[in-house]
């Protein structure tokens, strides 16, 4: 029997993936265009393959066109800006994906800029990070806004609740700061620097932990009947994990999402719910 306190990611994920196939097919029987979405690969890194191989996967299930385009390790920065320039003009793509982390002697802010706004599938734009503060929500990072699609569909009130963040980054921690504000939370964003960690966490009504430390929150840390989101992935002995000590905290809370089967499988979709906004804002 399903623990009623474990988030179901995949399950939201379905869900969504269910609206944008419905979408899709009704924007394209009205229109006779498909969404379709560029994914950019810079080099031969695994993982990264791998994630971009679900993405293709998923835009497959929801009726997307999927286009990948790969770059030698080596490449320079004037060729993908060229590669992003070219997609940004393609009348059939109407979303830009930039797989993350590039090669290091390549700025990642600088490949985020040169995406048309209006084509920025991770909402990474500053642009639409700066929609995003005040309050205009439209392409926001997909992390972001999986979780808070996770707390609408489980009736998490957000409104005049303390939320911690650990972790401050453009891609999780700080446009999700902002998407809670938004909806009137009371936001602490916590991170390396932080002094007395634990004092925020066991004062949180909504944690959200994306730092990559494996089993960095304990029982001890966090208050009875919170709502936990773990964004963090790591491995102990072969085994993936999260930020979050899942089995000691699980009493404790009231929900918490898994590693994995949490927030990943939302992010994906999301993404596709990108690519179909898009397509019918290019195309209006």
């Amino acid at each position: 029997m399903p623990n009623e306190k474990i988030i179901d990611g995949r399950a939201i994920a379905k869900k969504i993936e269910e609206e944008v196939r419905s979408g899709t097919e009704e924007f394209t029987i009205q229109t006779g265009i498909t969404p379709g979405l560029a994914t950019v690969l810079v080099g031969d890194d695994e993982a990264s393959r791998m994630y971009i191989r679900l993405k293709h996967k998923a835009c497959d299930r929801a009726g997307i066109h999927a286009e990948d385009h790969s770059l030698p390790f080596d490449s320079t920065q004037d060729e993908l800006t060229t590669l992003i320039n070219t997609l940004n003009d393609k009348d059939d793509i109407h979303s830009i994906l930039v797989q993350l982390p590039l090669p290091p002697h390549l700025n990642e802010q600088a490949a985020m800029e040169t995406i048309a706004p209006n084509k920025d599938a991770d909402g990474f734009h500053p642009v639409n990070m700066g929609r995003l503060l005040i309050g205009k929500e439209e392409l926001v990072p997909c992390t972001p806004k999986g979780i808070i699609r996770a707390m609408e569909e489980y009736d998490v009130e957000i409104e005049g609740k303390n939320a911690v963040i650990i972790g401050h980054s453009n891609v999780v921690g700080k446009p999700l700061a902002a998407m809670l504000l938004n909806r009137n939370a009371t936001v602490s964003v916590c991170h390396i620097f932080t002094d007395d960690l634990k004092r925020y966490t066991t004062q949180a009504d909504i944690l959200i932990s994306a730092t990559g430390v494996a089993h960095l929150i304990k029982a001890d840390m966090i208050k009875e009947g919170a709502v936990i989101f773990d964004v963090g992935i790591s491995k102990i002995d072969g085994k993936v994990v999260g930020d979050v000590d899942f089995e000691a905290v699980l009493p404790k809370v009231s929900l918490i999402t898994p590693v994995p089967g949490g927030v990943g499988p939302m992010t994906i979709s999301i993404l596709l719910q990108h690519t179909l906004e898009s397509a019918r804002r290019i195309n209006k």
